[in-house]
């Protein structure tokens, strides 16, 4: 694809007003979400699921792109108008999760590597035949007990510009996702010293592997207290740890940095991301500052929904609301 295209659309990803709807958990995931309201886990009802959040009412005006797991990319609405097509009538991109999930690392206990490599290239070209528009690769990392040792970064971070370098050859705009998790004791300075190791890490990777920098978008956590520790650290403590930590290590030619949610409680998401960008409007931030939730956007929906034909409004509302919030947050006017 023409470079021009590849940073179009990475820029569109990361629009003002708008977020990405992290909806690609496999389909072990999805059971765990669906057994907690009750509801077996089936091709169907996965489907009825995902078409309750892409056609609610506006979802355009807070929401830029989907990522979406292969069985999703694949479906249709009740009409037999194909997810891709429909999101598009929204002005939203299609995405696709491509990595086949985290697995122990080899000689490393307690650390992950993410496997899926093999065959990706074609399988890139496949997406991008369905409509895919963009890709997301998920490294995960842990902190404590020497974690994350350094072998864990290299080996994640290789496989991450392996990954990108393939999707920007293959059309694909790539989410790089380094996720330093956030389940643990750790304080916020633990979780400082990690991140900013990781994406040192990546984008020496990054840039060794000729990745385009300008054609993607970068999904990190924000440097936030383990989610077990004592006193945890504050959202503006929060928000300006983070910026700092983005402003040592991320190229300023990275259109856009989209946060996931990793463990936040709902209102803790959107208010991390409110103070974020109440410190973006106020100081030289170069690149634009916003989400890609999952679990923060469809926790409150799906709770409503219940897997209940007469409940589909009450879960779009719902999906509606914690959207505008999240909206609202990524340009740092939240209330």
């Amino acid at each position: 694809m023409v470079t021009a295209e590849l940073h179009a659309i990475a820029r569109k990803m990361v629009a003002r007003n708008k977020g990405i709807l992290a909806a690609d958990e496999s389909n072990a995931t999805m059971s765990k979400r669906l057994d907690s309201i009750n509801v077996a886990s089936t091709p169907e009802s996965r489907r009825q699921w995902r078409q309750l959040l892409f056609q609610t009412q506006g979802i355009g005006d807070f929401i830029s792109g989907v990522i979406m797991y292969d069985e999703t990319i694949r479906q249709s609405d009740d009409s037999g108008k194909r997810f891709v097509e429909l999101l598009a009538m929204s002005d939203i991109l299609s995405g696709i999760k491509v990595d086949k999930s985290t697995h122990d690392l080899a000689g490393a206990p307690g650390e992950f590597i993410t496997e899926g490599l093999d065959g990706i290239r074609d399988r890139l070209a496949d997406y991008y035949s369905m409509g895919a528009r963009f890709a997301k690769w998920r490294a995960l990392l842990t902190v404590g007990d020497g974690r994350p040792s350094d072998y864990a970064i290299h080996t994640n971070a290789h496989a991450l510009g392996r990954y990108a370098i393939l999707c920007q050859e293959q059309g694909l705009v790539p989410i790089v996702e380094p996720e330093i998790l956030m389940d643990g004791v750790h304080n916020i300075d633990d979780c400082l010293l990690a991140t900013k190791r990781s994406l040192t890490v990546v984008f020496e990777e990054l840039v060794a592997q000729s990745v385009d920098l300008s054609g993607i978008v970068l999904k990190p956590n924000m440097v936030i207290s383990g989610s077990d520790a004592s006193n945890r650290a504050s959202s503006t403590e929060v928000a300006r740890q983070t910026i700092d930590c983005l402003l040592e290590t991320v190229p300023a030619e990275v259109p856009g940095v989209a946060f996931l949610s990793g463990g936040q409680g709902d209102e803790e998401s959107v208010v991390n991301l409110d103070e974020i960008n109440k410190i973006a409007n106020s100081e030289r931030i170069p690149w634009e500052l916003t989400y890609s939730y999952g679990r923060g956007l469809q926790a409150a929906p799906l709770a409503k929904w219940l897997g209940k034909n007469e409940n589909v409004l009450a879960g779009q509302v719902a999906f509606q609301r914690r959207g505008l919030d999240s909206s609202a947050a990524r340009e740092g006017v939240f209330t």
